[in-house]
C-alpha cells in the first residue's frame, strides 16, 4: 500500500511464563477458608498475579493509568457523534482533573498521565513521574491525527514505529521515576472505535462481512449515524484490502497513533514482567495488535472490562482472556482498568492474607 514494511527490531523480548508454581498456587488458594471455587474470578487473578510476580505472595504497590490520545483523520466521514475538538478539550480536562478517570484514580490511588500521541492542539507538557497521582500530559506526538484513511493510508511505516516507540517511552520513564507494578491502558479519540472495530476485524480474520456486527455506536450514534458508520467502515476495510493485511499493517493502514503508543506500552510492561490491564473496545485492539507482534504477551494481559461494543467481545475471543468486570461501560479512558485494577488489589491480598485451613484451626467438612 506504498510504504514499505515497518522493522520491528527494536521491540524487546517478552518472556513466557514459568508456570511451575502453577499447580502449587492453585493448591495454596483452594486450601484457604472457603468452599472450592467459591470467590470465582477473583481466585484465578489472584493466581495468575502471583504466577507473574514469581510468588504465592503478590503486591501492587504502584498503580498506574497511562491514558493514550490522538485525533483520527476518519473523523471527517461522520462516524462520530462528536466533533474532533472534542479530544483536544478532553485532554485538557484531564489535565484539569476533572475527567472520570481523574476522580476514580484519585479514589483509588492510581497514578494517571495522559500521552499526548497526536491529538491535533499543542499542550503545556510534563515529565512522566514528576507527581504520584498528577494527570500530566506527556508528550509523545507522533503527527496532528491521522490522515483520513477512507482515502489514503493513516500513517506511514515510519509514523507506526515511532508511534510504538512513544508509547514504549512514556511507559519506560514514568517506570523510571517510580516502579510501577501494575500498568492500566485508556485512550481518548474521537473516530477511534473506528479504527478498533477495523482493526479487530482484520486480526480476527473475520471478513468484510463482519463489519455491520461489529460495528457499535461509539460515543452515541443514533440509528442513521450507526448506518453511515457501518457503510464507511465497510468502504474502508475494502480499499486497504484488511482481510490480507498483518496486523502491522493493518494499524499502518488504518490505526490510530493512541492505539499504536498503548500497543508499544503493553510490550515494554510485559517485557520487565508487569501485568498490564487493559480497558474496553480501543485498548483491547491494542492489546490484541500488540499480541500479533509478540504472541507471549498475553500472559501478563488483563481485560479489565466487558464494553457493551460487540467488536470487544471478538478481540477477547481471539485472546483467550476473559474481562474482570461486566458494569456496561462504554466510556473508554481506562476507566474499567483502574477499577479492575483495585479488584487486582484485593485478589493478591486474598493470597496472601487469607487463612488457610489448617492456620485457622477450621474444619474443611464446615465448608461443605
Amino acid at each position: 500500500m506504498g510504504n514499505s514494511k515497518p522493522a520491528f527490531s527494536f521491540l524487546p523480548k517478552v518472556n513466557a511464563l514459568d508456570r511451575s508454581l502453577e499447580a502449587a498456587l492453585w493448591r495454596e488458594m483452594d486450601n484457604k477458608t472457603k468452599p472450592l471455587g467459591s470467590l470465582g474470578k477473583l481466585e484465578a487473578l489472584a493466581v495468575k498475579l502471583s504466577l507473574i510476580q514469581g510468588t504465592s505472595r503478590p503486591k501492587l504497590e504502584n498503580k498506574l493509568v497511562l491514558t493514550f490520545a490522538a485525533d483520527h483523520g476518519l473523523s471527517e466521514e461522520g462516524v462520530s457523534a462528536y466533533p474532533k475538538e472534542v479530544s483536544a478539550q478532553m485532554v485538557a480536562n484531564f489535565a484539569a482533573g476533572g475527567a472520570a478517570i481523574n476522580v476514580i484514580c484519585r479514589e483509588l490511588g492510581i497514578g494517571l498521565y495522559v500521552v499526548d500521541m497526536g491529538v491535533d492542539a499543542e499542550f503545556v507538557y510534563s515529565e512522566a513521574g514528576s507527581s504520584e497521582t498528577s494527570s500530566g500530559i506527556i508528550d509523545k506526538k507522533v503527527r496532528r491525527g491521522t490522515r483520513n484513511c477512507s482515502r489514503a493510508e493513516a500513517m506511514t511505516a515510519m509514523e507506526l514505529e515511532q508511534a510504538i516507540k512513544g508509547g514504549m517511552e512514556a511507559f519506560y520513564e514514568a517506570h523510571a521515576k517510580r516502579p510501577v507494578d501494575m500498568l492500566g491502558l485508556g485512550e481518548m479519540g474521537i473516530g477511534n472505535s473506528s479504527s478498533a472495530v477495523l482493526l479487530t476485524a482484520s486480526v480476527c480474520r473475520t471478513g468484510v462481512e463482519s463489519i455491520a456486527e461489529l460495528v457499535g455506536r461509539g460515543t452515541g450514534l443514533d440509528d442513521k449515524g450507526l448506518e453511515h458508520k457501518r457503510q464507511v467502515l465497510r468502504r474502508v476495510y475494502e480499499l486497504h484490502k484488511l482481510d490480507g493485511a498483518t496486523a502491522m499493517e493493518a494499524m499502518q493502514r488504518v490505526g490510530g497513533y493512541e492505539i499504536a503508543g498503548m500497543s508499544g506500552a503493553a510490550i515494554a510492561a510485559a517485557a520487565l514482567g508487569i501485568p498490564v490491564m487493559l480497558d474496553g473496545l480501543i485498548s483491547t485492539a491494542a492489546g490484541l495488535c500488540a499480541w500479533a507482534l509478540e504472541p507471549k504477551i498475553r500472559d501478563y494481559l488483563f481485560i479489565g472490562h466487558k464494553s457493551v461494543e460487540k467488536a470487544q467481545a471478538c478481540a477477547v475471543k481471539n485472546l483467550g482472556l476473559e474481562p474482570v468486570l461486566d458494569m456496561g461501560m462504554r466510556l473508554g479512558e481506562g476507566t474499567g482498568a483502574a477499577l479492575a485494577m483495585k479488584l487486582a488489589d484485593v485478589a493478591c491480598s486474598i493470597m496472601r492474607d487469607m487463612a488457610s485451613f489448617d492456620k485457622a484451626s477450621v474444619s474443611r467438612s464446615s465448608m461443605a
